[in-house]
This record gives C-alpha cells, structure tokens and sequence, in this order.
C-alpha cells in the first residue's frame, strides 16, 4: 500500500526486511535533503543572511515537529543528537553516573544500553540489576518491583520495544512502578516511534531517546527528549561552536537548553530530513499505521508457524515490528546467505543482543523486521524463498 513513496523499491529487486535495522526512505525526505545541498546550503544559528535564516528555520521546525509528535511540554526538552546511541550514552555520562548507586535494565536490551553501564564500572549486582523475562521474553513486573524495594531512588533504563524479537514492553506501568520508587526513568525507543504514538504527557518518561533512520529519516540523526525538571542537572559533555553564550579567559557561559548540548555543526540536512519523514508519518496517521503492521505482522507469524522445525523465541502477543527465530540443525548464518541471494534481505546473527542470546543458549537468530511498505506479497515470497533455501542446506 505505501510501498509507492519509497524510491528504493523502483531501484532494487530485493525483498526488504531488514527495517529494525534501517528503514528505507520516502521520497519527501530524498527530496528535502536534496533542496537543501542544492538551494540554501549553509550553516545554523550562526549567520543571518537569507539562505542561513532559512537553514536555520528549517533545522528548528523539526525541532517543533518532533516535540509536537511525542506531545512534549516545550522545544527546550528537545535535544538534537547523531540518535539514539549518543543520546543514551549522553544520559548515562552527563545525568546518571554519579548520581544513581543502581542502574535498572531489562534483559532484551540493546548493546547500546548495557555497554554504557559497563564503563561506568557498573557489572551484575554491583551497581547494575537485570530484569528478569519468561519463556516468551516477557518482562516480568514483580521481579522488577522486587529490585525497587531493594534499590529504591534507582535509574531505570529500558527498551520501548526490542529489536531483536519486537517484543512491546509496558512502558507506561513500568515508569510508573518505577517512579513511585523515586526512581528516573529512561526508555530506548530507537524501535517505538517507528510503530505507534508517543505522548511524554501520558507515559511520564524522564528520558525518551528517539531514531531517525529507524523512523524512515535520513541516517546520523536523532533526538533526546528531557523532562523539563531534569534540564538543570544533565550537563553537557561535550562543548564547543553553537553552545556558547560568553568566553573569556576566565570563564565560559553556556547558552540554556537545548542548544547547550548540541555542540558543533549538526547535520543540518539530516535534521530537516527527519522533520520530514515524521511529517510523512503523520499523514498517514498512527492508527493506520498501527492496523496495518499488526495485520501484515501477524499474517508473518502465521505463516511461519507452518514450515517445519522452527524455533520462535517470543509469541506474536505484544510485539511489532521485529520477529526472530531458528530452523532446527541449520545455521541462521548459512539461510542468511542462501536468501540474499535469492534477493531477500533479513538479519541473521545476535542483533547487538549477545546477553539473551546467549541466556537462550544460542548464538542468534534470522530476524524478520517489517517496515509500513512491506505487505503480503513480500512475506509470501520471502515464505517460499526461505523453504527452498532450507531444503537446499537439508540436501
């Protein structure tokens, strides 16, 4: 149905299914970057001739986009960052590390939110507690109040939705929870944006990181959004052009929130980009978006379900975008190459999730991850493509 504004889909053969790890993007986003390397080229917030006021202009309305989409109180809770990496590891040196004695995360995180907390020195029960999931990686709720009893006024750092499997955390009772324990919260949602609305009034979040190129806008990008009754204890920790108010010899005066973190030249198309792929997005309206992923991903699932000896490590119940799995006595590696060149493109490997990988007891998984222009055709084909490639490894 969408796969119409997407101009990679005119260029390539392949079958895409690898949108948790990129999303592909609409052509109002290729046209938006190309408009401006093209007619109004030119640095932000420093120059005021026409083409810089319009740069300029353009950079802050993605500012306004983003804190309108996610319904936050103000832009200056709107940081912009290269994504979610550099905003999680921001929060992490700049808010977390000497203020909280324990860091809470769940156990389907991310690299980039585990390997942070290792350079703070934090390891497994010394500084750093792991929510426990069931069989179907679902969080578990009374483990996790149990770790608010013991470490109360904790940070809790946790992932929307997990790349590896798509499985939905609840968000909003878990900050809740966490929040009547004085605890901070942050939520990963490098996956959340791309699937369904984000309201900051409703879920309380004090940190909530945001991807462009996972959310069909241009690569490098981001956004940080910060309760506003957090700004005055994150630090900046990295300074220079475009944070400045005053220098001396003696002294520098930063400028406030949110250009004081947001040190060098940014990249100024990627950021006007972004703006327009959440534009796109709401156009087509989140409901929709909703309704037809959860059909297309359940019509996935279905057809899973059916091919003989595989391994599903999550149900469909709670969980979009993402789905992994294995096939008995094959490695996800070897069906990888077979189906690249029968021109789908899936994940296979650990998905920068090593720690559940390897409480699975496996080394990874081939992973399924649907984007809004993939639709029924695409799983069909990718259906049959994966069936001959197991019977030629089986062979």
């Amino acid at each position: 149905m969408y796969k119409k504004y997407f101009p990679y889909f005119s260029n390539s053969k392949n079958i895409y299914l690898d949108t948790a790890s990129t999303a592909q993007k609409p052509s109002v986003v290729i046209e938006a970057i190309n408009k401006y390397y093209t007619i109004y080229c030119s640095n932000t917030h420093r120059s005021n001739f026409g083409d810089a006021n319009r740069a300029t202009t353009e950079f802050e309305k993605t500012r306004e986009i983003i804190k309108n989409c996610i319904n936050a109180h103000s832009k200056e809770e709107i940081i912009i960052t290269k994504g979610v990496t550099e905003s999680l590891n921001l929060v992490a040196s700049s808010f977390v590390k000497d203020r909280f004695d324990t860091v809470i995360i769940s156990s389907l995180e991310h690299h980039s939110n585990i390997v942070p907390w290792h350079m703070q020195g934090r390891s497994l029960h010394k500084g750093l507690e792991v929510v426990n999931s069931d069989e179907e990686q679902t969080f578990d709720m009374e483990h996790f109040e149990k770790l608010l009893e013991k470490n109360p006024h904790s940070f809790v750092s946790i992932t929307h939705v997990s790349n590896a499997f798509g499985k939905i955390h609840p968000i909003k009772n878990i900050i809740k929870i966490a929040q009547e324990y004085g605890a901070v919260v942050m939520i990963d949602g490098a996956q959340g944006l791309p699937h369904f609305n984000i309201d900051m009034q409703d879920t309380h979040a004090d940190f909530y990181t945001i991807s462009s190129h996972k959310t069909y806008g241009p690569t490098g990008v981001g956004a940080l959004y910060v309760n506003q009754k957090h700004l005055k204890d994150l630090r900046p920790y990295q300074t220079g052009g475009a944070t400045i108010s005053d220098v001396s010899y003696d002294k520098t005066t930063l400028l406030e929130s949110p250009f004081k973190f947001e040190a060098g030249t940014q990249n100024i198309a990627g950021v006007i980009g972004f703006g327009k792929a959440l534009e796109f997005l709401q156009e087509i309206g989140y409901p929709a978006i909703i309704d037809y992923e959860n059909e297309i991903y359940e019509y996935l699932y279905e057809r899973l379900k059916k091919i003989e000896e595989i391994i599903f490590y999550t149900d469909s119940i709670n969980s979009i975008g993402s789905l992994s799995f294995n096939i008995k006595d094959i490695m996800a590696d070897d069906l990888g190459i077979l189906l690249d060149k029968m021109h789908v493109n899936i994940r296979a490997g650990h998905h920068c999730a090593q720690p559940i990988m390897k409480k699975l007891g496996i080394n990874g998984t081939l992973r399924v991850s649907l984007g809004i222009y993939n639709n029924k055709e695409d799983i069909d084909f990718f259906i049959k493509s994966l069936k001959r490639a197991i019977n030629i490894l089986k062979d």
